[in-house]
């Protein structure tokens, strides 16, 4: 049964925290998941929460650990002894463990590492840590099942089972030569149904996709999604084996990815949630928030630039908004398709002029549409012809200019290595409101002095 967390139960654990109520809490949490359980530690006050860990079976607690926010995982970290942290990093994956570690502080990391008990995790974590975050290499683990090529079948499985010692799931059998070197993958069907003194050599799979260490995490992601993996291997320049990305840990990068992007489609420069601290929050959305005010400021000058006009005909002033948001509409929507294309990698970015021109024929249609809506209400409504014109004209040319912008736009940003998530949101609309408002008066210049 799925866990629903609510506020009554929340209630009952606290009352159960406050009356040090042992056996009621370690029932209920026998009764659930790890992420479960992070997810209720994620709601208590650090005290509680504090109480409530010490509750948890021992060997369920690193994986709470992992499954709790940063934020309040980091607060509960510091409660701890190095030696408890070392313990719990002892019972991870080498990845998650150099994940933990380096949100300690620095001035703790190294003695927190000197107290782990197996050394051999200890320096897989050490060397997870020396490679640049964001890369292949810092997402990737080091325990995985590798055998020799000139091994045979009986001897493999040996080996297989000294190795998953250490290896909770084991997605894939990798065959390296004598130098370490990565060569191929083994199927537990071959390993299965072949004669016990076959040769690995003879039976294992050449065809392997691998990745190196200096990889971007977007490449990592580009092919587990490409070629549908559920892990992938990790080679060093040299092409020996040193490590594996899972699925889990992909889905992780892809969700925080999408979530910058959002981000910065909206307008923050930082990554951020509702978690952090006021000013935080502020700072990472004031840039855009200004930028948004100075576009408004360089509108209405051009507005003040047209007063006359608008003393004469103050009619017009009642369309100002309609020209802005619906240029503000379209820019976005085709940014917004521009940008999931690049980040899908489904657009061909050497390839920007049959772009424009298929966002410039959707442009033209909508345009089309907008505009004869437009000017039929205005026809039914105004009294003047002349004002039907002006604001069906424009609008038609403001609908053409917004479905180039939005498309030329994030384009470009991304040919100059430029975020193109940039391209939506503040940045399209502001300046399409003041390309919209030129072209509206401009039109209305020109119109109301032929008629």
């Amino acid at each position: 049964m799925q866990f629903e967390l609510s506020l009554e139960y929340i209630n009952h654990l606290k009352n159960a925290i406050a009356e040090r109520n042992d056996a009621y809490l370690k029932e209920q949490l026998q009764e659930l998941y790890a992420v479960d359980i992070a997810l209720i530690l994620n709601r208590l006050d650090l005290d509680e929460s504090i109480y409530l860990y010490d509750q948890i079976e021992e060997g369920l607690t690193a994986d709470v650990l992992l499954e709790m926010e940063e934020e309040k995982r980091e607060a509960l970290l510091a409660t701890f002894s190095t030696k408890e942290i070392a313990e719990q990093l002892d019972n991870m994956e080498s990845d998650d463990a150099a994940d933990v570690i380096n949100e300690l502080p620095e001035e703790i990391q190294e003695e927190v590492l000197s107290q782990i008990e197996d050394i051999e995790q200890a320096s897989d974590i050490a060397n997870l840590m020396s490679f640049e975050e964001g890369t292949a290499g810092s997402l990737m683990a080091k325990e995985l099942v590798s055998v020799y090529a000139h091994e045979t079948v009986s001897a493999c499985i040996d080996e297989i089972r000294r190795q998953t010692d250490n290896v909770d799931v084991m997605y894939a059998i990798y065959v390296v030569d004598d130098h370490d070197k990565l060569i191929g993958m083994l199927s537990l069907k071959k390993l299965i149904i072949s004669h016990p003194l076959a040769l690995v050599e003879e039976i294992y799979d050449a065809d392997v996709i691998s990745v190196k260490t200096s990889a971007s995490s977007e490449e990592v992601a580009e092919l587990i999604q490409k070629y549908d993996l559920v892990v992938l291997p990790v080679i060093d320049q040299l092409g020996r084996l040193v490590g594996r990305i899972t699925i889990d840990d992909v889905v992780d990068v892809m969700r925080e990815e999408a979530e910058k992007d959002i981000q910065l489609m909206s307008g923050i420069t930082d990554d951020v949630d509702s978690n952090d601290g006021l000013w935080r929050l502020s700072r990472a959305r004031i840039p855009w928030l200004l930028i948004g005010m100075g576009g408004g400021i360089i509108g209405s000058r051009i507005i003040g630039s047209y007063e006359g006009q608008i003393q004469i005909h103050p009619e017009m002033a009642f369309f100002i908004p309609l020209i802005g948001a619906t240029g503000g509409n379209v820019g976005v929507q085709s940014s917004s398709i521009i940008v999931q294309g690049l980040a899908n990698n489904t657009l061909i970015t050497d390839r920007i002029a049959p772009k424009l021109f298929k966002e410039l024929g959707v442009g033209l249609i909508n345009g089309i549409i907008c505009s004869s809506l437009i000017l039929g209400y205005n026809l039914l409504i105004s009294e003047t012809w002349t004002l039907a014109a002006t604001v069906s004209i424009a609008l038609f040319t403001v609908v053409i200019c917004a479905s180039f912008l939005g498309t030329f736009v994030p384009l470009t940003m991304n040919r100059f290595n430029v975020n193109p998530a940039l391209a939506t949101g503040p940045f399209v609309t502001t300046l399409n409101d003041i390309i919209g408002i030129s072209i509206y008066f401009l039109v209305g210049h020109l119109l109301y002095s032929v008629f």
